[in-house]
């Protein structure tokens, strides 16, 4: 059962990566898709500037708008981040972000793995305050314009889907790369090493998304619950929870991606997970996973 449904997560986690990253022929050419569905963002974190996306970046996205010259606020955009935060939560990380997949894949490298100190978990909000929210309409150009902060000084996603594929194709490119490109790269190769060594390092440390879907956690209509009569507070769903939550002490962590993972551990089938009101204090639950 917990083979099917790990089985089942990677296929829906590698068909999200396939519709959000649907134009591989652009890669030979260096060439960005900019057709309809440009205007609609993803779900998960992907580069808009990747050859093969499809999507925009919900995150590139927010900034662009908030950096105008008339700092316009996106009600399209903010609406659509608090939509998918609604219905989902991080449930869009454990299975929609192509950014997470590929973190799942370099944890699989079989390096010594490490446990993240708590107190990192925090640096993700002071991301999205500081370079999503506040620097791309506090720091402007001689046009007024604001800068994508998160986008040009810190994302290793766009480092590694839109900036190198660009400048591996585009000589006229190469030769504009300076000390910031190779803080990025610096920034992509740092995060690759420690996602090998800590599950998820980006998503736990540093994804604005992940921070902006974590806060809906707990309103989230899909959701973890745990039945009290049945629960015997064995600690097995926290030590196979790999993003270091107590499923039973907090379901509605910020941190849980609602991978399913404690769900299938559950000797008594205690915890589900899924589209369901009931009461995890009260009733045993019987909605449908």
């Amino acid at each position: 059962m917990k083979i099917r449904y790990a089985l089942k997560r990677k296929l829906v986690q590698a068909a999200a990566f396939g519709f959000s990253n649907a134009h591989i022929i652009n890669f030979k050419a260096g060439r960005i898709y900019k057709g309809k569905w440009k205007q609609f963002c993803n779900p998960g974190l992907n580069c808009y500037s990747c050859p093969a996306a499809s999507l925009s970046c919900p995150i590139g996205a927010l900034q662009s708008v908030n950096g105008s010259m008339d700092f316009n606020f996106s009600f399209y955009v903010a609406g659509l981040l608090l939509a998918f935060g609604v219905l989902f939560g991080r449930g869009i990380c454990g299975w929609l972000c192509p950014f997470g997949l590929f973190q799942e894949l370099l944890h699989k490298i079989p390096l010594p793995k490490l446990k993240l100190w708590r107190g990192f978990l925090y640096i993700k909000y002071i991301i999205l305050v500081v370079f999503v929210l506040l620097l791309p309409v506090a720091a402007t150009n001689y046009m007024g314009m604001g800068k994508p902060a998160f986008c040009q000084f810190i994302c290793p996603a766009g480092t590694l889907e839109g900036g190198i594929p660009l400048l591996s194709t585009h000589q006229e490119l190469r030769q504009t790369i300076g000390k910031l490109f190779s803080l990025k790269m610096f920034i992509l190769f740092a995060t690759i090493i420690l996602c090998i060594l800590i599950y998820r390092f980006f998503c736990k440390v540093m994804c604005p998304l992940g921070a902006i879907y974590g806060l809906l956690n707990k309103v989230s209509i899909y959701h973890l619950e745990v039945d009290d009569h049945k629960c015997i507070r064995c600690g097995k769903c926290k030590t196979i929870c790999k993003m270091d939550t107590d499923p039973v002490e907090k379901p509605d962590s910020a941190e849980c991606i609602r991978c399913g993972a404690c769900v299938h551990e559950c000797p008594k089938d205690a915890i589900s997970l899924g589209f369901k009101t009931c009461s995890r204090k009260t009733v045993p639950c019987k909605g449908k996973d």
